[in-house]
């Protein structure tokens, strides 16, 4: 009886079992890119009253703590059969969600397409552009004063006009309060046996989501402090220009809903810059806006914290400064804040 050649090569199977087979290589390459991210480390930093500590998440492999949500959104994206290799990624960003995408996108073959303003530092711009074919950078500024209603307007146009287009959505993808969840938060107990005060930048609410509430968890009375800009709308301040990127919003964020946040302290850009220089200066960290931002919201609460101990207290350093070099380390750019 004469054997029957089977043609087992992926062109000759049925489009839904070659979906599914893309599907699958895409998770185990996700998954495979999930074992870069490893635990970041905390510093002490010599402040008078209280015991603090700054987590350096610019230690993540492409340079930030969006590395962990952008990483941990593809991938459950991956597993739900919500991307295949046909894929492209669209999302709104000013700079480090947007870089951590287009490294991890490139890693496994998709199709990134990041929309930027004006407003993202020129590092993370030629970053982009290296590696993304197309980049979308909107001029028009919304009706707060800001950029981010007119990207995500850009987003929305895009998603409609290519094939196969798949929105991240960092502003409200319960996937990225996820990451933080499991991962960041996660370090933090397993760094700390008792915790008095968390300070945490809110841009997208992502961290701020996610962290509070696995830190709440594990450390009931902790007063989780969220830090925003003045000009921001997050915590109902009236809208203006913003010159920083990174913290701050002109929506409120549809994951705010999900934080559990005690407080809220709002800074102006120029203390912002002050703060990144002094934890330049006297601390030997070279961190990016929102990082300062976070440092001079735990001066202005210093007072607050008046107890019988000093309080143990931590705040998350986004980023590195040097994307910042030619705004908030530039000492002729600062002088033009408002």
């Amino acid at each position: 009886m004469p054997l029957t050649t089977v043609d087992t090569t992926l062109d000759s199977l049925p489009a839904v079992a070659r979906e599914t087979h893309s599907t699958s290589r895409l998770v185990t390459r996700l998954e495979q890119l999930r074992k870069t991210l490893r635990p970041t480390p905390h510093v002490p930093l010599a402040v008078e009253g209280m015991n603090l500590f700054a987590k350096l998440e610019f230690v993540n492999p492409v340079g930030s703590i969006k590395d962990r949500p952008a990483l941990w959104i593809l991938k459950r994206a991956a597993e739900r059969g919500e991307i295949c290799d046909d894929t492209t990624v669209i999302e709104s960003s000013s700079g480090n969600f947007a870089s951590a995408l287009a490294a991890y996108t490139r890693l496994v073959g998709l199709r990134f397409i990041p929309v930027i303003d004006p407003n993202i530092s020129t590092t993370y711009e030629s970053f982009l552009r290296r590696l993304c074919p197309t980049v979308v950078k909107v001029e028009e500024r919304d009706d707060t004063g800001g950029f981010l209603k007119t990207r995500l307007e850009m987003v929305e146009h895009l998603c409609a006009t290519i094939p196969n287009a798949y929105w991240t959505n960092q502003y409200g993808n319960r996937d990225a309060a996820e990451a933080h969840y499991e991962l960041t938060a996660s370090e933090v107990c397993a760094d700390f046996d008792a915790l008095d005060y968390v300070f945490i930048g809110v841009s997208t609410a992502g961290t701020i989501a996610g962290m509070s509430r696995r830190l709440k968890e594990r450390y009931p009375k902790v007063r989780i402090v969220a830090v925003d800009s003045e000009g921001s709308v997050i915590f109902g301040g009236p809208p203006r220009k913003r010159h920083i990127p990174g913290v701050g919003s002109s929506i409120v964020p549809p994951l705010l809903a999900d934080a559990k946040i005690d407080d809220a302290v709002l800074i102006p850009e120029r203390e912002t810059v002050r703060a990144c220089h002094e934890l330049l200066a006297n601390h030997g960290l070279f961190v990016g806006g929102s990082s300062g931002t976070a440092f001079a919201a735990v001066k202005r609460y210093a007072a607050r914290m008046a107890g019988a101990k000093r309080p143990t207290v931590l705040f998350v350093c986004a980023d590195r400064g040097t994307p910042y070099l030619d705004t908030v380390f530039d000492p002729t750019w600062a002088t033009k804040l408002e």
